[in-house]
């Protein structure tokens, strides 16, 4: 097994479903990977990232394509593996947030961040709905019109816009997925 093969030989055999390049993969990167993910997280949350994102490869072999180097694909992955667990971190604090308003306590500078970053999700997912949706969507949610009045007001019927309001929803939650629970809290008035 020779891992000193060219990454675009490696790649190639890989897709083949060869073992050994996947193992000359794994043992070029891994070391590195992980030290460069560690720099994001501690160091078990990195290992599994980094393994996960071998576990990735070795099964999405046969349909494998960089626009990059197989280096650099392989630290970007790593990176935004890492930058999604902070997310997750940070959804978790908020969620703490959101059960200390609850019980009284009081707003730290930490948690008016998470509150902001929020609304920048959900703004830049409404942004990024289809504009047919995103002006049905904002007509019932932020000016309160009601089904009819936003028909009379685009010139369709209701139940165009009953589905352009049920289609927006569908993309908002998946979009949202993460921050579901703090919707119902914080933003209400979306009724995601």
């Amino acid at each position: 097994m020779n891992t000193s093969l060219g990454d675009e030989i490696l790649v190639e055999n890989l897709v083949k479903g060869d073992k050994y390049a996947f193992e000359s993969i794994f043992k070029k990167y891994y070391a590195p990977l992980l030290a460069y993910g560690k720099q994001y997280v501690e160091l078990a949350d990195a290992q599994e990232n980094v393994q996960d994102l071998m576990l990735w490869l070795w099964n999405n072999r046969e349909n494998l394509y960089f626009s990059t180097s197989l280096k650099s694909y392989l630290f970007a992955a790593v990176r935004n593996r890492c930058l999604t667990a902070i997310k997750k971190e940070k959804t978790k604090a908020s969620s703490f947030y959101e059960l200390s308003q609850l019980s009284g306590f009081e707003l730290s500078s930490q948690d008016l961040y998470f509150e902001k970053e929020l609304k920048e999700k959900i703004d830049k997912a409404i942004a990024n709905l289809p504009s047919s949706f995103r002006e049905a969507f904002e007509l019932n949610r932020f000016e309160n019109l009601t089904y009819k009045e936003i028909a009379l007001k685009l010139g369709v019927s209701p139940k165009t816009v009953d589905y352009r309001i049920q289609q927006a929803l569908k993309i908002l939650r998946k979009d949202l997925r993460n921050y579901l629970p703090l919707l119902v809290y914080f933003y209400p008035m979306l009724r995601i």
